[in-house]
């Protein structure tokens, strides 16, 4: 077989090439350097803005929040005192605890614009500048439940109002009490535009930036794209940040590919703070294609700079290679020839350089691997000889110790390939079948003569002992790597489709198709010739036979191979003398 040329480079492009890597290469590795520094450098600027950036905002968050949870803390006990312990009632609303609210919420630097006192008895006072939506109302609820529960509570971010008016908040509430009495509960609602005029910030330095929860929904963002609730996990570096747990301390800086609203995958960096205490991340983020930027805008002019050398290096080339290629094109025509399998061909170049030199050495080198290939030859087809005589041998032996069975190897392969050839399997399958069929009786020659060359039926005892000639058949042959995957045949090719075989009891899709072929041509050759125990049959009552077996002992398809040669004619025996029913069921029954 001759084996595939790879295509020819003409000479032309190796001095090409030889002229490019001398003009370019270096200027290449100059420019790579030059360019590798410049954007490592880029790159970890951009990371370094991107970690100030989020580690700063998620630093004044925890920080706003501890500021918020201490003044929280300070007002339920300032509550406390100056209602002398008692808000039941109308004492909820007494003017001096209304006051201290009221002056809470007007400070001006409070960012607080709504508190709500409700009592034991779920009466309420609340004073502000905003009016609770349906959204908040729900975020009071869960407060005040949490209160109920002896909780502090820090709710999910929610969205009120439209336009100009619209407002991101957040509820956060305490009980007010002792461990002996629940007095009430205060809730104060949070204005995070604070936090937006921070995104917003930022943004200016070209970072998309926004806050998410927990679980990766939408806190505040630096724009109007996305509204407050929304799912984020869409954005891997977010996903990321859930995936990871709202509790891990760990700044994470990657490049990922960011998809949204059906659009193409966008290129990014990113980078992700956790907010202490609170489950949040920051995120800031930038198109790497606006990070690298200037490293994109140098490696273009390197890129221009390389072209214009390669097309000097190439002009050059053509000039200079022009004198080489004739000769050397005779060459290559004939090393073409002699590497297709054609050792006849010689090179006929007559020169004074080293190209005739060459071709002289190319011609002797041709003459030994011509010699060489045809011992080569000879000795691969001599081994392959010895290989299957050898195997003819041993199955020779086999039927030799059993008179009863003479021939019966050959036949089970000559069936075993025909069946296996009318199935359309591979010349390569084919004859790993051959050989498996050759051998699949192997293991009988460790089986005692008084068992096996017995005239007679087997004894159960005598019989299990029979039974065991298909793994030490296998047993046998393993050593042998070239009948590694011949094994199955021999040691399988008395299983049954239904488990009822031996030596493993293996069924259904257990069993490989080699020992289902070998079974089937086993088992016609065993009705069909004479034995101590049986008579031959008429060839067309064993194929019946074997026909009312399959899907239960035999592979159907197998079957319908074998009787479809039989009946085609492709498959022919020596007819035998026909038996009566009873004895043809009685050896069918021993055989299955």
């Amino acid at each position: 077989m001759r084996l595939p040329l790879p295509s020819r480079i003409p000479i032309l492009y190796l001095i090409l090439s030889v002229l490019i890597a001398v003009g370019v290469v270096p200027l290449y590795f100059y420019a790579t350097k030059v360019v590798a520094m410049n954007r490592e450098a880029l790159q970890r600027n951009e990371r370094l803005l991107q970690n100030t950036v989020t580690s700063s905002l998620a630093q004044d968050i925890a920080q706003r929040q501890k500021d918020i949870l201490a003044t929280l803390a300070n007002m339920t006990y300032s509550i406390q005192v100056t209602s002398g312990g008692d808000l039941s009632g109308q004492r909820v609303e007494a003017p001096e605890v209304r006051a201290l609210l009221q002056n809470f919420i007007e400070n001006p630097g409070s960012i607080v614009p709504y508190a709500s006192l409700v009592n034991s008895e779920g009466r309420f006072m609340s004073v502000g500048t905003i009016a609770p939506d349906e959204f908040l109302k729900k975020e009071l609820e869960r407060g005040l439940a949490a209160s109920h529960d002896g909780r502090a509570y820090a709710g999910d971010a929610v969205a009120v109002g439209s336009g100009k008016d619209s407002r991101t908040l957040v509820v956060v509430s305490r009980p007010i009490g002792n461990a002996d009495a629940y007095l009430g509960t205060l809730e104060l609602v949070v204005d995070l535009q604070y936090l937006i005029k921070k995104l917003q910030d930022a943004h200016a330095h070209g970072l998309d930036t926004f806050v998410v929860d927990h679980s990766g929904r939408l806190v505040a963002s630096s724009g109007k794209n996305f509204a407050t609730g929304q799912d984020m996990t869409f954005n891997e570096l977010v996903k990321n940040f859930v995936d990871q747990g709202s509790n891990t301390p760990l700044t994470v800086t990657k490049e990922f590919q960011l998809q949204e609203g059906g659009k193409s995958k966008v290129a990014m960096l990113g980078t992700y703070d956790p907010v202490p205490g609170l489950g949040w991340a920051v995120i800031a983020q930038k198109t790497r294609a606006l990070a690298y930027k200037d490293i994109f805008d140098m490696q273009q002019a390197a890129l221009l700079f390389a072209l214009v050398a390669i097309a000097f290096s190439v002009f050059v080339g053509l000039l200079a290679a022009r004198k080489l290629t004739t000769p050397l094109e005779v060459l290559a025509t004939t090393s073409r020839a002699i590497a297709g399998g054609d050792f006849s061909q010689r090179v006929q170049v007559k020169s004074r350089t080293e190209i005739g030199e060459l071709a002289q050495t190319f011609n002797s080198m041709t003459d030994d691997l011509e010699r060489y290939v045809l011992d080569l030859r000879k000795a691969a087809e001599e081994n392959h000889t010895l290989f299957m005589s050898s195997i003819q041998m041993l199955a020779g032996a086999v039927d030799e110790k059993d008179p009863y069975t003479k021939g019966h190897s050959d036949r089970v392969t000559r069936y075993s390939v025909i069946i296996a050839t009318e199935m359309g399997l591979t010349d390569e399958d084919i004859t790993k079948i051959r050989i498996s069929a050759q051998l699949h009786d192997v293991g009988k020659i460790g089986i005692e003569d008084r068992i096996l060359k017995k005239p007679g039926a087997l004894t159960p005892e005598e019989f299990e002992i029979m039974k065991t000639h298909t793994t030490k058949g296998a047993a046998i042959l393993r050593p042998v790597e070239m009948l590694k995957d011949m094994l199955p045949g021999i040691e399988l090719h008395h299983e049954s489709l239904d488990g009822r075989g031996y030596p493993f009891g293996l069924k259904g899709d257990q069993l490989p198709l080699m020992p289902r072929i070998i079974m089937v041509a086993d088992t016609f050759d065993a009705m069909t010739t004479n034995r101590p125990y049986q008579a031959a049959m008429d060839p067309e009552y064993v194929i019946r036979i074997i026909n009312s077996l399959a899907n239960t002992k035999f592979d159907p398809y197998v079957v319908a191979a074998m009787t479809k040669v039989f009946e085609s004619g492709k498959l022919r025996i020596h007819r035998a003398a026909t038996v009566t029913g009873e004895q043809a069921e009685a050896a069918a029954t021993a055989q299955v």
